[in-house]
């Protein structure tokens, strides 16, 4: 049996968008190398390592070729997809961050005592917050990368509000737990306004963080943010 590669994937997936399902369809080397990105040599040399392995069905008519995918070709192919499908929707529990402690702004004491966000934090995360946010530099592309990306899993989602004064962003949260469950009930904001880009972290929790863990600015830390947890309910 062909070891299917890529590119078998590629010329059976091309096939199959040319309606090769259940009909014979006109296939070219020319065009399928260009489909594929491989040369016209490869692509025929495809089409003839399906053939053999019963993946296709060819017939010559004239100078042409018709091809199409039998079931063999198609069960294969429906497999192979339903194992990505289930690895896409499954995925990781956690998202891993390793970065150092510095120094903030001085800004999460002071949003931390609003009472728009306060009682929000009360409802659904169970805590009001220590005041104060600790700020977590990621040492790493790998981990400012995962930072970028983290927006797009479910949140637990903190409104925002105006007072007398000013109108306030909204905060998404996700739950984390520091340096391998010594504090599990923490949690990662992304705001709707910062100051900070992909490579900083701003993280609560209900004590205080550097004096729970006996850290300062400059130590090194390490979080894992719950992406795919029953707790992250109250979704965007």
């Amino acid at each position: 049996m062909v070891d299917l590669k890529l590119q078998h994937i590629l010329t059976i997936i091309q096939v199959l968008r040319l309606g090769g399902r259940h009909d014979f369809v006109e296939v070219t080397t020319t065009d399928l190398a260009k489909a594929i990105k491989r040369s016209q040599q490869a692509a025929s040399k495809h089409l003839s390592e399906l053939e053999n392995v019963g993946y296709i069905q060819r017939l010559r008519n004239g100078q042409k070729h018709l091809v199409r995918i039998t079931d063999k070709g198609f069960s294969e192919i429906d497999n192979l997809l339903s194992i990505i499908k289930s690895a896409i929707e499954s995925g990781p529990d956690t998202i891993a961050f390793k970065g150092n402690i510095i120094s903030g702004m001085g800004e999460g004491a002071y949003y931390m005592s609003l009472d728009g966000y306060r009682k929000q934090f009360k409802d659904k995360l169970g805590y009001i917050p220590y005041p104060g946010t600790l700020n977590v530099k990621l040492v790493d592309q790998v981990y400012r990368n995962a930072r970028r990306e983290l927006s797009n899993f479910p949140s637990i989602f903190i409104e925002g509000f105006r007072d007398n004064t000013r109108t306030y962003g909204w905060a998404k949260c996700y739950l984390a737990f520091i340096n391998n469950n010594a504090i599990k009930n923490a949690a990662i904001l992304l705001l709707e306004r910062t100051h900070y880009d992909d490579s900083m972290l701003e993280v609560i929790a209900p004590c205080s963080i550097k004096e729970s863990l006996g850290v300062k600015n400059g130590d090194p830390i390490s979080l894992k943010v719950y992406i795919n947890n029953a707790k992250n309910s109250q979704i965007l």
